[in-house]
């Protein structure tokens, strides 16, 4: 194979920080080439600077494409080039329809007037291709992210796509759906489209990169041909050493019961009649983790957020307690003055202010914390934000940078600080390391085990199975709505969990 791209002693730098530093990346035609590193390493740096996002003249370096430089002023001149970027944020217009999102700006017009016949018909076709039955007029926010990222891979394709980069397409997605995407990819790899995937789940990089670049604080640290490919050694060039433990020693050392949901049910907020949760019952001790284990839409969410303040669900059913006495969940504010904090799983929409500094962002859940006689105390605020930074060791330069700058690992941080400062007793955590880096994962488990060290009970639902089994000491397992087992650290694995959720949905049919 020849090389389709040459990214030679590519550097940027943005106020105060050098994001990409002389980093080199060949990609050879029709191949998979997997970029990986921790969050903030500059693989999506690299990928802004090829599709023209950070346009030709505000880096340093050269980039050969199909054997010409290639000096992008915008995105527009890039995919003229047939190269294409999914990012990990969908730029889909949810209210409009798969037709409308997949030829906006690229319009099939004759004398001047869109032929929506035609589009149709394009439309139908692409789906096709990226194997999906949606009717071309069905509206996108209507759809499940699984079936948004084909349709942004379907987009690509009617651009006449060359080079395809997948910004950690996975991320957000359930396992049948990721396995449905990979597929996709190899097949797009039959057809001669080449690809580049940014990815943090090793497995899944495995199995269909044919090589890999690592890049660690901006630097090329190594290519990796497949035969040479295995999780050990991408971990060690990620972080620059072993990591023979993926998840931090601890003695688990449970004490009294602190949270019990009892006979807890809630009905869906807009569908009459349709009940989520179903006569939940679980408890918590201090100093304890426990995992929910499920798979997507089976209602692990929806119960977190209907404890937490109610924020989801409708007539709600069942009764909270906080060392043992019943306590009124009924608002977000209550439930925080009881006790509970929440993380949620998607921190960029609703954990964090992305625009606002840390310091803001750190502060917001508790403003009584920071205020002296009703008037908040601007000093002590910086103070609590400073105190947060160097405790969970989140990298920035100061509690006055903006959030939006900083790696989704250290955002993860920043969400935490933020209820750790309600100083919780117990702490529901929401896909706590999804999106994040191996070495940024390790650093949350951490943080985990030290909360749970100073008796504070930690209830985590997570989509990773190994990680509800390296960190947890009990583990619930949900199916439609209910708890449909309870498995001991010591009796629990991947298999286990599966046969509860499988021999309930062969009840339920």
């Amino acid at each position: 194979m020849s090389a389709l791209l040459e990214m030679r002693a590519i550097s940027k730098v943005f106020p105060g920080v050098r994001a990409l530093d002389h980093v080199d990346l060949t990609v050879e035609e029709g191949e998979i080439h997997a970029i990986c590193g921790e969050n903030g390493a500059g693989k999506s740096t690299l990928m802004k600077v090829l599709s023209g996002v950070y346009p030709h003249g505000s880096y340093e370096g050269e980039i050969v494409y199909d054997g010409r430089p290639l000096a992008c002023a915008s995105i527009t001149d890039s995919e003229a080039r047939g190269i294409i970027i999914i990012h990990q944020e969908l730029a889909l217009i949810p209210l409009l329809s798969v037709a409308e999102n997949l030829f906006m700006g690229n319009e099939v017009a004759e004398r001047g007037v869109i032929s929506w016949r035609e589009t149709f018909r394009r439309t139908g076709e692409l789906l096709r291709q990226v194997g999906l039955k949606e009717a071309p007029g069905a509206i996108v926010g209507k759809l499940g992210v699984g079936k948004q990222q084909l349709i942004e891979i379907a987009k690509a394709l009617s651009k006449n796509v060359r080079l395809l980069i997948l910004d950690e397409p996975t991320a957000a997605l359930q396992e049948a759906d990721a396995d449905r995407l990979l597929a996709l990819m190899l097949e797009l790899k039959a057809r001669g489209v080449t690809q580049i995937i940014i990815s943090h789940k090793l497995n899944e990089i495995s199995r269909v990169a044919d090589r890999i670049t690592v890049i660690r604080d901006g630097r090329t640290v190594s290519t990796l041909g497949r035969a040479e490919i295995s999780e050990d050694r991408i971990i060690r060039d990620m972080v620059g050493r072993d990591m023979a433990h993926r998840y931090p020693d601890r003695t688990p050392n449970p004490g009294d019961v602190l949270f019990e949901v009892a006979d807890w049910s809630c009905w869906h907020p807009e569908q009459a009649g349709r009940q989520m949760i179903r006569d939940v019952s679980l408890a918590v001790r201090k100093g304890e983790i426990v995992g929910i284990a499920g798979l997507m839409g089976t209602g692990r969410t929806e119960l977190a957020m209907s404890i937490f303040g109610r924020s989801y669900g409708k007539d709600h059913r069942g009764t909270v307690r906080m060392h043992g006495r019943p306590v009124d969940v009924s608002t977000v504010a209550r439930a925080v003055q009881a006790g509970i904090s929440y993380v949620t799983e998607d921190r960029k929409a609703l954990g964090l202010i992305l625009e606002d500094p840390l310091l803001r962002n750190v502060s917001l859940a508790n403003l009584p914390g920071i205020a002296r006689h009703g008037v908040l105390d601007k000093r002590r605020e910086a103070q609590v934000a400073e105190g947060y930074r160097r405790q969970l060791a989140i990298r920035t330069p100061g509690v006055q940078q903006k959030v939006v700058t900083l790696s989704g690992g250290n955002q993860q941080k920043v969400v935490l600080a933020k209820w750790l400062f309600t100083e919780p007793d117990l702490l529901i955590l929401d896909e706590p390391t999804r999106g994040i880096d191996v070495g940024a994962k390790f650093e949350i488990y951490t943080i985990m085990k030290d909360l749970a060290a100073q008796g504070r009970g930690i209830l985590m639902i997570s989509s990773e199975m190994p990680e509800l089994l390296g960190m947890c000491d009990r583990i619930y397992v949900m199916n439609e709505g209910r708890i449909v087992g309870e498995l001991a650290r010591a009796e629990a694995s991947q298999e286990r969990i599966m046969a509860l959720i499988l021999r309930d949905e062969g009840k339920v049919a």
